[in-house]
């Protein structure tokens, strides 16, 4: 990630791809933390570009609240410009939530976001996050979703195409998942 524009709106510093790697494997282990990052398939797969000209962005799960387990803070950043608005970020964080519900019991996200992130603020909405608070001191609305059962249901049918594979050093898609698209 290189913008300016970018590591201001997420609080980044800019890493190459084997960065993320390297930062997704010491968190692989990690009880709270969850990254996948985000590829462009289609690219990586024809290795039509370096690895780090297929990376678009991040989704992250953080399970901050030793109280809550169930509680996961979700946050995604599609990188690339030319990326946002084609589905990328919608895509990942559905994936990164039937993960979460799946696989760390999540029944509750919430999503902190910089009140002037339009795109985002709205795509979480569409995801049914409601808009539970307003930081004015930080600048950002915190966003929540309860899973009810139909939430989850709806969750698993949106993400049905995704294929669980075990962790490896092998380069793979979206962090270990990989979608028939």
């Amino acid at each position: 990630m290189q913008s300016e524009e970018l590591q201001r709106l997420t609080a980044s510093e800019p890493l190459s791809l084997e960065q993320e790697y390297e930062m997704q494997r010491s968190w692989r282990d990690d009880a709270d933390k969850c990254t996948f990052i985000v590829l462009d398939t289609e690219r990586w797969s024809e290795q039509a570009c370096g690895d780090e000209d297929c990376m678009v962005g991040d989704v992250n799960l953080f399970l901050t609240d030793p109280e809550d387990p169930t509680l996961g803070e979700i946050e995604i950043m599609i990188a690339e410009p030319s990326y946002r608005g084609r589905g990328f970020g919608k895509e990942a964080t559905l994936m990164m939530m039937s993960y979460g519900v799946t696989e760390l019991g999540i029944t509750k996200f919430e999503a902190k976001i910089g009140q002037e992130n339009e795109a985002s603020i709205c795509m979480f909405k569409k995801l049914n996050f409601k808009e539970v608070s307003v930081n004015s001191v930080f600048q950002e609305v915190t966003l929540r979703l309860d899973v009810t059962d139909q939430e989850r249901q709806w969750l698993l049918e949106q993400t049905k195409h995704v294929k669980k594979k075990s962790y490896t050093e092998e380069k793979l898609p979206a962090g270990g998942l990989e979608t028939d698209r």
